[in-house]
């Protein structure tokens, strides 16, 4: 333990701020996906950096502070790439995500602000072993995964899913039903899943609990990440699952799988576009018809007009209060509820 070290978010579900730990250097050949890092700042990238605490509350940054994350991948599409297997010898890295998300950056948007630049001081180790994300995972037992799931996908990253599924846990808890918020696939962060507890979810999940620092890794990994989760999710037992798959299906982080494990769950899918033709893409990606469109292709009459002509597909625009009327019908239909 060092009361100095900023414990970024991807710590949150380990004891690194109470107990002991060493910091030691290892060679590259022994970095993997997950591993605990200490890294010292050494290039703030703009003055209003900052980092996401173990809470979810952002905190500003020094040059020269040290932070604690997790090295891992970002393959994001419209703001960064970047991934801990580019660090070359220098040690050089950058913060991929203010969750402490770690690696070399590959790319970033000309839109987007620059990075933090840390550089590597050791991996965190306790009686001679590193230690990672996978030693702090909860034990579960299995337990067959039976919860009606409110889907919430999109067309790329920033479209509107968090939000929408904001809306639509504050409809469920208003009614007086057990909800459970989780998010299957992404890139670490803990606001996303936050705002869902905000909101009043009972209880909220996602693959950070799993180990993940994002959920780009091998197919067979991530479907074993995903059996955990899902027993997870069953022993908590809610009335109902507001689910999130972060990101787009079609980006690397194994939206897929996660759309696969939970597919025969689904009663609602709602859907959150950049644009009308991003939705009609992925419509025909993924043979998949979603109940409802949201997001910034609905900001306008043109765009629900373009979506509805195009897909044949409801377009709401749900932070209209005037879609909620419509909003409940469908979620009664598609769930069998009594909404008020």
């Amino acid at each position: 333990m060092n009361s100095t070290h900023i414990y970024t978010s991807l710590t949150r579900i380990s004891d690194l701020s109470e107990k002991n730990y060493s910091v030691t250097k290892l060679n590259k050949d022994l970095w993997e996906t997950g591993d605990y890092v200490a890294c010292k700042i050494i290039d703030i990238g703009k003055p209003s950096a900052q980092l996401e605490l173990t809470n979810g509350r952002m905190r500003g940054v020094m040059g020269g502070e040290v932070l604690i994350g997790a090295l891992g991948l970002r393959h994001a599409t419209l703001e960064a790439t970047g991934s801990w297997k580019e660090v070359t010898d220098d040690g050089i890295m950058h913060v991929l995500t203010s969750g402490g998300l770690l690696g070399k950056l590959t790319s970033r948007s000309m839109f987007m602000s620059a990075l933090i630049t840390i550089e590597y001081l050791g991996h965190l180790s306790r009686n001679h072993h590193k230690i990672v994300m996978n030693d702090f995972i909860k034990p579960v037992s299995t337990k067959e995964f039976n919860i009606p799931v409110v889907l919430f996908t999109g067309t790329s990253m920033s479209a509107g899913k968090t939000t929408s599924a904001r809306i639509v846990t504050k409809i469920f808890k208003e009614n007086g039903l057990k909800v459970l918020g989780a998010k299957i696939a992404g890139a670490g962060r803990y606001k996303d899943i936050l705002a869902i507890k905000d909101v009043g979810a009972d209880t909220i999940i996602d693959f950070v609990d799993a180990g993940l620092p994002s959920s780009i890794c091998g197919s067979g990994l991530f479907k074993d990440k995903m059996n955990y989760l899902k027993n997870r999710m069953s022993h908590e037992n809610p009335d109902v699952a507001v689910i999130e798959i972060g990101a787009s299906p079609l980006e690397p982080y194994n939206g897929e799988i996660a759309f696969q494990a939970i597919k025969k769950h689904v009663k609602c899918n709602i859907l959150s576009a950049s644009d009308p033709y991003a939705v009609y893409g992925l419509m025909k990606a993924f043979n998949m018809k979603p109940d409802i469109v949201t997001g910034i292709s609905t900001n306008t009459l043109g765009g629900r007009e373009l979506v509805e002509n195009l897909c044949d597909v409801t377009a709401l625009n749900l932070m209209d209060p005037n879609t909620q009327p419509d909003l409940k019908r469908i979620l009664n239909n598609l769930l069998e509820l009594n909404l008020k």
